[in-house]
């Protein structure tokens, strides 16, 4: 492989920039989501157990047990926590000299520290994949310790950035695989982008115009994303410079059609990242192309990789062809496509292919370990040289060999025989680390929600049971159907996202959503800040209830000025006050009110305290917390970008 010294570089880049929109994102939400007034109190988390601290850390790594001890409370401790992140994250965007393994060390596990209290809020798949990515990045960051020098490239680079591409790898091939897995007929039917569109999350406006393509398009591009994401995975690891690059466009053709379509937050973006280790310097104009080679040998290994690139592309266009039964329609102008394969082929291919995948990555990781070991007896100058180099590489490829065989448990779960012939003493070692982390398996829309129309709560408050309902409108999910779809990413909003969510099943099973009812109730501003309006500025309604509507795109034949129309379809939640029965009940058992007992308890014992730490904190957030998230983010990334170019 070609250099990688500025490949590596950008990758290490990036990843703070990650970082950055990460707690960014997070820290204007805190005081609404985890706050003592929030939905979900982070303090009910951290509550005394009986446990001592040691084992606590080890059943949740976080430094918010030891922020107590500061004299912060929950929320100040994730406000720190945040803030620290977002000036490391800006460190590591401007100074070179300053992107070493430390700096994404302190980043992983702060970072580790607010997801281990972050509770629904935080469990998305994006946020365990920042986890796993994050770390990877302190393996291939450079212990630079000595700072007055720019870090120098190791023959062990390619070691570490090889296992970004196995992440890359183990993330797209089950994005693609458990889309068939899980048997649903939007996806083996290739319909599943007439509901995607309007189904997501959160839209942006150009889901609203893609939405409207016609139906024979929206087939072609699912047999387009099954071959992105299963088969042009498998050429991360191939020796010809072409077919990496191929498999790279393919994989940013994609992204950059989710994120022009879909508000997914950092989530594309850090796909993107993960996919800068399949580049070389050469690539990025960062080192001349090497003076070919006029010998014979030369010439044939030329000619050699040109016929199994073609080959490649060859095989790739006949398999799409015959799996999905392509066929052009002259009289409709059209591509006509249908899955041309039973389930049964599909399971029987996925049982087969599975070993190859782990022989692929042992091949593959194998051929990098001795590659890095050959340049460094063959390029390091003197004998220490050769030696230290050495010793570093069988270092990282103990550390790498490690990382591929836990990754084999989460890697195997798409696939019951594969799962069933691990050994168990690599679930052992998987099972040992589960609680930092370091591997997880993905499996990204499984299945098509929104068939037929996208649920939608709406959240309603009066202060009269019969009569002057009025809907609180949250900030990007689809309400008002007037309101145009916002474009956020690389914020992400997470009341809006659960609330995606929590329209799929019922309150009942959704007890975040009742104390977010609760809160509405009191009038909290802290969880108010969290929605555009509140139609009770004076004083918060008497009751709260929900109702479930189905959302649908208008059309262009509609000439509607609308960018949604709806359809009441039943109650959501019925309305509750604060004296419904039951609800105190709720709220005591997850931590949202105490009981007067232990409230009187605890304001005789504990007398608030205020200290410089404290004060800091206050006035950030003062100034801050009143920024909507897309504002703070781009507030610290873009004056970031511009030092560390002007630097």
């Amino acid at each position: 492989m070609a250099r990688m010294q500025a490949t590596k570089d950008l990758f290490l880049r990036s990843m703070s920039a990650i970082y950055l929109f990460a707690f960014a994102s997070l820290y204007v939400q805190i005081p609404g989501l985890y706050g003592d007034n929030g939905i979900l109190p982070a303090k009910v988390v951290l509550k005394p157990d009986g446990r001592p601290p040691e084992k606590r850390f080890q059943g949740r790594p976080s430094l918010m047990w030891l922020l107590p001890g500061l004299g912060l409370d929950a929320q100040e401790g994730m406000d720190l926590i945040c803030i620290l992140g977002c000036l490391l994250a800006v460190i590591g965007l401007t100074s070179r000299r300053m992107r070493d393994s430390v700096l994404f060390a302190l980043l992983w596990f702060l970072y580790l520290s607010v997801y281990e209290v972050g509770q629904t809020f935080l469990w998305f798949q994006w946020d365990i994949l920042l986890l796993e990515a994050g770390f990877l990045t302190i393996l291939v960051a450079p212990l630079h310790l000595r700072k007055w020098r720019p870090p120098q490239a190791s023959q062990h680079d390619t070691i570490t950035l090889w296992l970004v591409r196995w992440l890359l790898f183990r993330l797209m091939f089950a994005s693609g695989v458990v889309k068939l897995t899980s048997r649903c007929p939007t996806w083996w039917g290739l319909t599943a982008l007439d509901w995607h569109y309007e189904s997501q999350c959160i839209p942006t406006p150009l889901a609203w115009y893609a939405h409207q393509l016609p139906q024979w398009f929206q087939k072609l591009s699912v047999a387009a994303v099954y071959l992105i994401e299963c088969f042009t995975p498998f050429l991360f690891f191939v020796p010809i410079r072409n077919l990496r690059l191929f498999s790279w466009f393919s994989q940013i053709l994609l992204q950059v059609l989710i994120v022009l379509t879909g508000n997914y937050n950092f989530f594309n973006l850090l796909t993107v990242t993960l996919c800068i280790p399949l580049l070389d310097d050469q690539f990025l104009g960062k080192n001349k192309p090497a003076i070919k080679s006029d010998s014979f040998a030369a010439r044939v290994g030329r000619g050699l990789a040109k016929l199994v690139s073609f080959t490649v592309y060859a095989g790739l266009a006949y398999s799409t062809v015959r799996l999905f039964n392509l066929r052009i329609n002259a009289e409709n102008y059209s591509v006509e496509s249908e899955i041309a394969f039973t389930d049964e082929d599909f399971f029987n291919g996925l049982r087969d292919i599975m070993p190859y995948t782990i022989w692929l990555g042992k091949i593959s990781l194998g051929a990098e370990v001795l590659m890095a070991l050959w340049r460094s007896i063959s390029q390091e100058q003197g004998i220490l040289a050769k030696v230290w180099s050495s010793c570093q590489c069988f270092v990282f490829t103990s550390v790498a060999i490690y990382m591929f065989t836990i990754s084999l448990v989460p890697h195997c779960m798409v696939d019951q025989t594969a799962s069933a012939n691990l050994s168990p003493e690599v679930r052992q070692l998987h099972h040992n680390v589960q609680s930092f982390n370091l591997v997880h398996s993905y499996g990204l829309f499984r299945r098509m929600t929104g068939v037929g129309g996208r649920p939608e709560v709406v959240v309603e408050g009066s202060n009269d049971l019969n009569k002057g309902w009025k809907a609180y409108e949250f900030l990007y999910k689809p309400g008002n159907v007037s309101v145009s779809p916002p474009f956020v990413a690389p914020h992400q909003p997470r009341l809006d996202w659960q609330m995606w969510f929590a329209a799929l099943g019922s309150y009942e099973r959704t007890p975040w959503f009742i104390n977010f009812a609760y809160r509405l109730l009191e009038g909290k501003p802290e969880v108010l800040d969290l929605i555009a309006s509140n139609p009770f500025p004076e004083k918060p309604p008497k009751f709260i209830r929900a109702n479930l509507y189905t959302y649908r795109y208008t059309s262009f034949r509609s000439g509607s000025p609308s960018w949604w129309k709806r359809k009441l379809e039943r109650e959501y939640m019925p309305a509750i006050s604060k004296e419904t029965k039951g609800l105190k009940e709720h709220l005591q058992r997850n931590g949202i009110i105490q009981e007067s007992s232990r409230k009187k308890a605890k304001s005789k014992t504990q007398e608030p305290q205020d200290n410089t730490l404290k004060n800091l904190l206050a006035h950030a957030r003062s100034f801050f917390g009143v920024l909507t998230g897309p504002t703070l983010i781009f507030s610290l990334f873009l004056p970031a970008v511009v030092i560390s170019i002007a630097i």
